[in-house]
């Protein structure tokens, strides 16, 4: 149980590294304080857990005819709305959330590579070279 409550906050603190590292790279994402960071880091987390496999349901044609590119303009548009629920945090525009999005994805795929997930735990088994069997 607690496997999974690490890596739901590793998860968290992982998105709330990309979001202040792309706030520095792009001029149009601001943050007010870290109280905004970490709940907007919180909510895209919600975001994208709960909103994003609705949204990527309602538009599969869509998403289907331009070969999965539409997925990025959701991405875009997540980061918007988590910009727009959260006082405190600031984009520009939809131009400025697209290529963030990119960017805070990429990121957060490469750290995500480096964490430690309850998944590849490697789990001792009971030594059993004492034993002998008989025939």
């Amino acid at each position: 149980m607690f496997d999974n409550l690490l890596g739901f906050f590793f998860q968290w603190a992982i998105t709330a590294l990309c979001l202040w590292v792309a706030s520095l790279v792009f001029k149009g994402i601001r943050f007010s304080g870290s109280s905004a960071l970490v709940v907007s880091a919180l909510l895209l987390g919600f975001a994208n857990a709960a909103l994003r496999p609705l949204v990527v349901i309602l538009t599969l044609p869509l998403t289907l005819i331009s070969l999965g590119f539409f997925l990025l303009v959701i991405n875009a548009l997540m980061l918007l709305l988590v910009a727009k629920l959260v006082r405190g945090f600031d984009i520009s525009g939809f131009w400025t959330a697209f290529f963030a999005s990119l960017f805070i994805s990429i990121l957060s795929m490469a750290l995500g590579t480096l964490a430690p997930n309850a998944e590849t735990t490697i789990y001792r088994l009971p030594d059993r070279s004492a034993q002998t069997i008989s025939m």
